[in-house]
C-alpha cells in the first residue's frame, strides 16, 4: 500500500488476485474461502464438544453444507443478479471460473441443506441446528469479504474519508472500502456470537442464537449496501439495491426467531447419543 499524489488522503490498492500464476493457480479469494469454511468448523467443533454431540455427526454435516454453500452462492449469482444471461445459456452456470457468488444464496443453499441433513438424520430440530450453526458463520463471512477486497471486486461508492481507497485495477477513484465494512461487522457478529453461545447459558433458547445471528448480519448487510456501487445495472433503478431487498426476509425471520425463543428451550438429548457406539454394542 502507499499513497499517491493523487488524493493523499486515500489508499492505494491494486494487488494481484492471484497469489501464483503456475504451474496451478492460486487466488487470494479461493484461499480465504477455505479457510473461512476450516475456521467456521473448528468452531462448530467445539460446540459439538460443549454440546457433548459425537464428532462424526459433524463430519456428515459438513458434507451437507460445503456443497450447499458453493452451489448455493453459485445459483443466488446467476438468478439473483444475472438471469437473463444464464437463463438463455444455462451451461454457463457451471463455469466458476468467470467468477460470480451471491452471500443470500449460499444462505439458501444452507437453510435447504439443514432441511436435507434433518430429514435424513432427525436428530437435530431445525432450529437448533440453525442455532449451532449460526455461531460459526460469521467466520467465514469474514473471509469471503476479505477475499473480495483482495480481488478489488463489490467496491464502494466515491468518498472523500481518509480511509477512502483507490481500487487501482478498477480506476483512480477515491471509493468507501465496502468490503473491510463488512468483513469488520462480521468480526464483531461472531465475537458475539461466540460469546452467546459459551458464556451465556441463559441464551440457549431455541431460535435465540440463530435470530441474534440473522438480525445482525443481515442487518449490517442491508445499511452497508447504501456505501456499495451496485453490482449489475438494473439495480439502479431500483429503491433498494438486490442484496437490500434479499436481507430484508432474513432480518424478519430473525425477529420472528427471537419472538418464538421466549417459550422455547433448545435440547439437544437425541444427538448426544452415540448410536454408532450402541450399534456395535448390539453387534
Amino acid at each position: 500500500m502507499t499513497f499517491p499524489d493523487l488524493n493523499i488522503a486515500s489508499i492505494f490498492w491494486n494487488m494481484d488476485p492471484a497469489i501464483i500464476n503456475s504451474p496451478i493457480a492460486i487466488r487470494w479469494y479461493g484461499l480465504l474461502f477455505a479457510l473461512g469454511l476450516i475456521a467456521a468448523y473448528q468452531i462448530l467443533t467445539k460446540e459439538f464438544k460443549k454440546l457433548h454431540i459425537p464428532q462424526y455427526k459433524l463430519d456428515s454435516l459438513i458434507f451437507y453444507l460445503i456443497i450447499a454453500v458453493v452451489v448455493g452462492a453459485r445459483l443466488g449469482h446467476c438468478f439473483f443478479y444475472e438471469p437473463e444471461i444464464y437463463l438463455k445459456d444455462p451451461i454457463r452456470i457451471f463455469n466458476i471460473r468467470e467468477g460470480g457468488l451471491a452471500s443470500h444464496g449460499a444462505a439458501i443453499g444452507i437453510i435447504i441443506a439443514m432441511i436435507l441433513y434433518n430429514w435424513r438424520r432427525k436428530e437435530f430440530t431445525f432450529i437448533s441446528l440453525a442455532d449451532v450453526l449460526s455461531v460459526s458463520i460469521p467466520v467465514a463471512a469474514m473471509a469471503v469479504r476479505i477475499g473480495n477486497f483482495m480481488n478489488s471486486e463489490i467496491v464502494g461508492k466515491a468518498a472523500d474519508v481518509p480511509w477512502a481507497v483507490i481500487f487501482a485495477r478498477n480506476d483512480l477513484i477515491p471509493r468507501h472500502p465496502g468490503q473491510l465494512y463488512e468483513a469488520i461487522a462480521y468480526f464483531f457478529m461472531m465475537l458475539l456470537m461466540l460469546y452467546l453461545f459459551f458464556k451465556k447459558e441463559k441464551y440457549n433458547k431455541s431460535g435465540f442464537l440463530s435470530g441474534v445471528f440473522l438480525i445482525g448480519l443481515f442487518t449490517a448487510r442491508f445499511l452497508i449496501e447504501f456505501v456499495k456501487e451496485v453490482q449489475v445495472d438494473f439495480e439502479t433503478t431500483m429503491f433498494l439495491h438486490m442484496g437490500q431487498w434479499l436481507s430484508l426476509p432474513f432480518i424478519i425471520l430473525g425477529i420472528l426467531l427471537i419472538l418464538y425463543s421466549r417459550n422455547h428451550f433448545n435440547d439437544f438429548s437425541k444427538c448426544t447419543i452415540d448410536t454408532k457406539s450402541k450399534e456395535n454394542k448390539n453387534k
